[in-house]
């Protein structure tokens, strides 16, 4: 019996549990490689593009309001708190990157307000890096909850976010996309905070077409205080 995320609209999306206590997919590694550290991973669940951050060098935390999924994590060896993104954080306005994936975008029913609370965790120049719809998918707020077989859970606030719908939804929040791109029949984006230059710049781009790039962020002091801050 799968599991399956149910909409109040009528709408179903598998989910497979097992795919996230794996090694990331090639075209989430391609995500991976363009952030600058250090990097928050909202939503992070069992940690997995966490633990794939570390093995590359860059600094990483995850945040997750489950117990059970911080609990794996951190049995992994990810550094995770368990943490809603709308509460005090460590190191806010210092962060260089913060990851949306796996349709995370959706937390709180509200993209908007989702994506103007990580521009106040970014730093000056900072990016997010998110999973979207794929064009002409319906766009908008509803209540989701999780089935499996014959066990239903609470209904919870939701949304999705269609590649082309997701330009304007990012300037309301003081973000601009640079980049949006397809791999393995995934959509991705690139917002920043400040991109160079000014204005909205929207590229539409395949895999392999953005470059890498990483940076150093605060120094190890800065990180190790953080994560004490955080426990």
């Amino acid at each position: 019996m799968r599991k399956v995320l149910r909409s109040d609209k009528g709408s179903t999306v598998p989910l497979e549990p097992s795919r996230w206590r794996a090694r990331p997919t090639p075209e989430e590694e391609h995500v991976l490689g363009q952030v600058e550290g250090p990097v928050l991973d909202v939503g992070c669940g069992p940690g997995r593009h966490v633990l794939a951050l570390a093995r590359m060098g860059v600094p990483a935390l995850g945040i997750d309001i489950s117990p059970l999924a911080v609990s794996i994590a951190r049995g992994r060896g990810a550094e995770v708190l368990q943490r809603c993104v709308f509460r005090p954080l460590p190191l806010q306005g210092a962060w260089r990157t913060v990851l949306l994936l796996d349709g995370n975008i959706g937390i709180g029913g509200c993209p908007s307000t989702l994506l103007r609370r990580t521009g106040q965790l970014l730093a000056h120049g900072g990016r997010v890096l998110v999973e979207v719809d794929p064009p002409g998918t319906p766009t908008g707020k509803m209540r989701v909850r999780v089935e499996h077989g014959s066990v239903r859970g609470p209904w919870f606030p939701w949304a999705r976010v269609a590649a082309t719908r997701l330009p304007r939804i990012a300037e309301t929040a003081g973000l601009a996309v640079s980049a949006v791109w397809e791999s393995g029949g995934r959509w991705f984006a690139r917002l920043d905070r400040h991109p160079v230059g000014g204005g909205r710049a929207h590229a539409r781009r395949r895999h392999g077409d953005v470059h890498a790039a990483r940076g150093s962020g605060p120094g190890a002091d800065d990180w190790a205080l953080a994560l004490a801050e955080g426990a």
